[in-house]
């Protein structure tokens, strides 16, 4: 019997597939006995267990502190019996070690108060301090410790863009005219604020990898702002880069964005293992073309999860349906749950998940 192992080497296939390695086996696009699930923004504000853990930390102490992220993802992962857990974190967390501080403002989400805007802003950025993240790595080894192979253990980080946006805009945006304004005026501060956050998230990412990560999820959230035109001359290279030389780290990556429907080829392009569908067209049009090279995750409206239970029911079997029992699907949603969200609706899908059987996949 062959002893099963973590990231991307092979396991026996007679051997009982156990929920992480479930999980990883559907990244590489190989069989497994089920449709693995899990959900974005799996642990958050729907959940009165981390409502409990926030009245007394704010969500940047949850994340700087590895046993209260632990707590977290453990708690959220098991009450919902799902496939993996991401490690609770934010995505705006290196942005403190290349010089950039940030809070969260009630109402507003989160704020950058010195944002990035001129050449001179992007040579002050830092490189050398990615250790200091080393609190998500310990959070991580601590889930990894607790699950062992029964979860997959996912780690993440922004994508390029997505951060750059973040630091130029100083805060969510409706039109990313600063961030287009620089991309435009002055490639050569772009391409180097790029080249920043490239260096910066692979030695984040080889930390959480160390750590015991079995997945790497890459979140684009704002790359829907892009034509397809400005992806390819702006984004494109840097995003394919830090998903090579994360899965030389031996674990296959996740590329997710949203309102992306223009951009899934290109995305794909970037050898990704995963692509993340939204829920703006069908998964099997997504899948089609990400390609049959690719697994996908997805892609479940998360206000669905509103719906009644035959409507919940219906909507879920139509993607598992879509999916056509072929290797290499992820049921997800199709971006996070949002707060209010019932926690038996979300336990109700993970259950629909498990119980449909391929055989139906076209019933």
């Amino acid at each position: 019997m062959v002893v099963m192992k973590r990231g991307r080497e092979s396991i026996d296939a007679a051997e009982t597939i156990l929920a992480g390695s479930r999980f990883v086996r559907a990244c590489l696009r190989k069989p497994v006995d089920r449709t693995p699930v899990w959900f974005l923004r799996q642990a958050g504000r729907y959940m009165q267990e981390y409502r409990d853990v926030r009245k007394h930390h704010t969500l940047v102490e949850i994340c700087k502190k590895p046993e209260l992220a632990a707590e977290v993802t453990i708690t959220a992962a098991e009450k919902l019996g799902v496939d993996a857990a991401i490690i609770f974190a934010d995505l705006l967390l290196p942005l403190e070690p290349m010089g950039l501080d940030f809070e969260f403002q009630a109402g507003e989400g989160p704020v950058v108060h010195k944002p990035v805007r001129t050449a001179e802003d992007v040579r002050a950025l830092r490189t050398d301090r990615a250790g200091d993240l080393a609190y998500v790595a310990l959070a991580i080894e601590k889930v990894a410790a607790h699950f062992r192979d029964r979860l997959g253990v996912i780690g993440f980080c922004g994508a390029p863009y997505t951060l750059a946006s973040y630091m130029i805009e100083g805060g969510g945006s409706r039109n990313y005219i600063h961030t287009k304004q620089l991309m435009y005026r002055d490639p050569i501060a772009w391409i180097s604020l790029l080249d920043k956050l490239v260096a910066v998230l692979t030695e984040y990412c080889r930390l959480q990898v160390q750590a015991g990560a079995d997945v790497i999820q890459i979140f684009d959230s704002w790359v829907g702002s892009l034509g397809l035109s400005d992806y390819r001359a702006y984004a494109f290279e840097a995003s394919k880069r830090l998903v090579r030389t994360v899965q030389a780290m031996g674990v296959p990556v996740i590329y997710f964005g949203v309102e992306t429907a223009g951009l899934l080829e290109q995305m794909a392009a970037t050898g990704a293992d995963v692509i993340g569908l939204d829920w703006r067209q069908p998964l099997d049009e997504g899948w089609r073309r990400v390609g049959d090279g690719h697994a996908v995750q997805g892609n479940l409206d998360p206000i669905t999860l509103f719906a009644p239970p035959d409507v919940l029911e219906q909507r879920v079997k139509e993607i598992l349906r879509a999916a056509g029992g072929r290797a290499g699907h992820i049921f997800n949603l199709g971006h996070g749950i949002v707060p209010e969200t019932p926690v038996e609706n979300v336990q109700a899908v993970v259950k629909m998940v498990r119980e449909f059987r391929l055989e139906d996949a076209h019933g």
